[in-house]
């Protein structure tokens, strides 16, 4: 299992195929051969698990009910209800105590094993033309994810119409682009809290929201807690 924390790539395997970027999930099965691929980008980064088996089973069975040992898809969407575990395992290569790591890292996994065990269903294959432009997309808005994009914008730098590039985007992603933006968003104001002493609503501004109530009202429903208390529990 990996989270990536930056770049984008195509990646396929025996479960399924789909587009990686920020705050997506790889998933893999032991023993499976998988494929990676920058024809369209330019090299990512990621943050990987190398789960026991045996261990997985047992997370499996208790967070989903499920006593399978293995991901029945090949890719988690960067949906803003995993923006905590993805700054979780983002902020773990930090110095920490060794309980305080173990904590996230199960519980990382369990969150993923349930998110994936009730409710994900795996992207349409794409063409290749698709995934060009998607990738050329994602990596738009990740130099301007704290600017107030619109379909207009975003579909003409592609060259396609709005609802063609709204269908195809959600197609590739998992998500439409406004949910991409928000986890995006969240995600990296959440990492701000944590690594910087800046006041909350500088971070609130700074990263794309326009004031302080809406960015505390989302956080707490994403992250489920305020900003304030999220900084402090770090």
């Amino acid at each position: 299992m990996a989270v990536v924390t930056s770049g984008t790539f195509r990646y396929r395997t025996d479960t399924g195929e789909g587009i990686l970027y920020p705050g997506a999930f790889l998933l893999g099965n032991a023993g499976s051969c998988y494929e990676c691929g920058h024809e369209h980008s330019h090299g990512d980064r990621c943050l990987a698990l190398h789960i026991d088996r045996e261990l997985f089973g047992e997370i499996a069975a208790g967070s989903s009910g499920s006593n399978r040992c293995g991901f029945r898809t090949a890719v988690l969407p960067a949906v803003p209800a995993l923006a905590s575990i993805s700054v979780s395992l983002h902020l773990a290569s930090l110095p920490q105590p060794k309980l305080a790591l173990e904590e996230t890292i199960l519980t990382a996994i369990e969150t993923v094993a349930r998110a994936v065990g009730t409710n994900h269903r795996c992207p349409r294959r794409l063409k290749a033309a698709a995934i060009r432009r998607m990738t050329v997309a994602i990596d738009y808005i990740e130099s301007r994810f704290a600017n107030d994009l619109s379909l207009a914008e975003l579909s003409a730098y592609v060259g396609i119409s709005k609802y063609h590039f709204l269908r195809t985007f959600k197609q590739a992603s998992g998500m439409t682009p406004h949910q991409y933006v928000l986890g995006r968003r969240l995600r990296t104001a959440a990492a701000a809290l944590r690594a910087t002493r800046k006041p909350v609503a500088r971070i609130a501004l700074d990263h794309g929201f326009g004031d302080l109530s809406t960015f505390n009202h989302l956080f707490g429903r994403v992250m489920g807690s305020t900003p304030t208390t999220y900084r402090s529990s770090s």
